[in-house]
């Protein structure tokens, strides 16, 4: 292992319920007229009244910025900044699935710094003060809540990040109560896309250190254990806990270590065919695991006893060959869609996708092997 560095926020609350505490966390902050940013469908389910009604018996004035869409454009982010300003925010909580968690880190630092959006998208280039950030997940996926990776979807449909280091939230709280009524579909989707943020922190060209090694190899095995119970079984709260806590892990992994082709190849699945990023990472995760194995082996041989693929393959001890047979049994029991046909992809549309996964060579370069265009056309056309 060579010299590295390793950043993550510094503080984490993993307890049942904590979300309805919100109030003591934003009065220690100094925190006085907070913006809540989530979607439509948090503040529909109920989700955030008790965490409101907290906050306002602090005498707190909150506001609600609720119409963070999936995969945010510019424009959400220009929204949300502007309320904002206008109701003279002085915190931010991002409260929703990994969506609302990058619309709440960009407005929390856009609305204060006074940077343009278009002058951040890269690495390190984001540098101004930003607001006291909370972020609490309500989906067990993105580990967003722990990262300083911000996806915005631009006017021609392409993904730009935002990475810096002030995107880091203050806090990061965990209650896996508000995971409880995620449907069996989006506890797939996002169960997936965390399994994927392990495996590529683990098999990352740069930057992979002993630090994310630990935890991607513990949030692979909390995610492979339980992904089935949380989908089965909804209100399991031991295992909905355990889902939660292994996708922030993962979300540390990669935020040190940075995710590779998996997730090149599936932000164009998402920019043009609007494809949940967690459905996107599953359609490709196995081509690309099969054209990764000649360099990653002794890496899979690794991972293997995370997912336990003695008890998922036929194979008798542990190998690469059976890292990524089992990832095929875990990703056919997710009951997802299984090829990009089935989303009404066509062969003509692959060019077009190869072209633009090229384009992502921020997360390329981080892959175990180099990918050409004609093979990430490939690796579409396996996964079509």
């Amino acid at each position: 292992m060579s010299n590295f560095r390793f950043e993550t926020p510094p503080r984490v609350i993993c307890a049942d319920g904590e979300s309805e505490r919100l109030g003591d966390l934003l009065h220690e902050f100094g925190v006085h007229r907070p913006l809540v940013v989530t979607d439509r469908g948090i503040v529909d389910a109920g989700l955030l009244d008790p965490m409101l009604a907290h906050v306002r018996a602090r005498g707190l004035e909150a506001t609600v910025f609720a119409d963070v869409q999936a995969d945010p454009p510019a424009a959400c982010i220009a929204a949300a900044v502007a309320l904002a300003m206008s109701s003279h925010a002085d915190g931010v909580i991002g409260f929703g699935g990994g969506s609302a968690l990058d619309v709440a880190k960009l407005t929390a630092l856009l609305s204060r710094s006074g940077e343009r959006l278009e002058s951040v998208y890269g690495v390190g280039l984001a540098v101004g003060p930003r607001w006291p950030l909370i972020q609490v997940p309500t989906t067990a996926g993105t580990g967003s809540e722990v990262t300083p990776i911000a996806i915005v979807t631009t006017a021609t449909g392409e993904k730009q990040g935002v990475v810096s280091r002030r995107l880091y939230a203050d806090v990061a709280v965990l209650d896996a109560t508000l995971t409880l009524s995620l449907p069996a579909r989006v506890t797939a989707m996002t169960g997936i896309d965390a399994m994927v943020h392990a495996i590529e922190a683990y098999t990352s060209r740069h930057a992979k250190n002993v630090l994310s090694d630990t935890l991607a190899i513990r949030a692979l095995r909390l995610l492979s254990d339980h992904i089935g119970t949380a989908i089965d079984d909804g209100a399991n709260l031991a295992a909905r806990r355990a889902m939660l806590q292994g996708s922030m892990l993962a979300g540390m992994a990669f935020a040190n270590a940075p995710v590779g082709a998996v997730h090149a190849l599936a932000y164009p699945l998402g920019g043009r065919f609007h494809v949940p990023h967690g459905l996107s990472n599953a359609l490709v995760l196995l081509p690309v695991l099969e054209f990764n194995l000649p360099e990653a082996e002794a890496m899979y041989r690794e991972l293997a006893e995370a997912v336990r693929a003695s008890d998922r393959t036929w194979h008798p001890s542990a190998s690469g060959r059976a890292f990524v047979d089992a990832m095929a049994t875990i990703v056919g029991e997710l009951g997802l869609e299984r090829t990009l046909g089935e989303l009404g992809v066509i062969e003509a549309d692959l060019p077009a996708l190869a072209t633009d996964a090229m384009k992502v060579q921020r997360l390329l370069v981080n892959n175990p092997r180099d990918v050409s265009y004609d093979q990430a056309l490939a690796l579409y056309r396996e996964a079509l």
